[in-house]
């Protein structure tokens, strides 16, 4: 009797405590977006050079299928957006020459950008990840996984997106 008490016990112990870490793991505030960003030719890039715009940042890898597999809508939809004030922004932590032998080996129209910091800063834990931020500069929405970005349903979306 007495072994399952401490067994009942130890079990709550550990729920309880693995339910608080959980609780404490998913409160991460968005890190400072300044400078995170380098474009191919070795410039920083902020989100806030681009106020006034609205913004779509796509968190991809040249290793990750399904990122792969949402470009060529992406890239329908960049062109559908291109008189909608939209800025298309394709950020990775791939290294400069990955991305432009990617670059090189794609006919995509994007701007890519190299990721400074570490994706679980931005709570990313699977790609794609894409945040769209309004003109004012703030978050609008995140859209985690692949999409279909120029389907009616999604245009309208990033259309309605201040």
């Amino acid at each position: 009797m007495n072994l399952k008490f401490i067994l009942i016990f130890s079990y709550c112990f550990l729920l309880i405590n693995c339910t608080d870490a959980k609780k404490k793991s998913t409160v991460v505030s968005e890190p400072n977006k300044a400078s995170l960003f380098v474009d191919l030719e070795g410039n920083n890039v902020a989100i806030e050079d681009y106020k006034g715009k609205r913004v779509l940042i796509n968190f991809w890898a040249t290793w990750c299928t399904p990122c792969l597999k949402e470009m060529p809508s992406m890239a329908k939809a960049q062109e559908l957006l291109k008189d909608d004030n939209y800025v298309f922004l394709f950020a990775t932590t791939d290294s400069f020459e990955k991305i432009n032998q990617f670059k090189a080996s794609n006919n995509y129209p994007f701007q890519f950008l190299q990721f400074k910091s570490t994706l679980d800063k931005w709570n990313i834990y699977a790609l794609p990840a894409t945040f769209v931020y309004d003109t004012n500069g703030e978050m609008a929405k995140r859209i985690d996984g692949a999409t279909e970005w120029d389907s009616e349903e999604m245009l309208n979306v990033l259309r309605s997106i201040e």
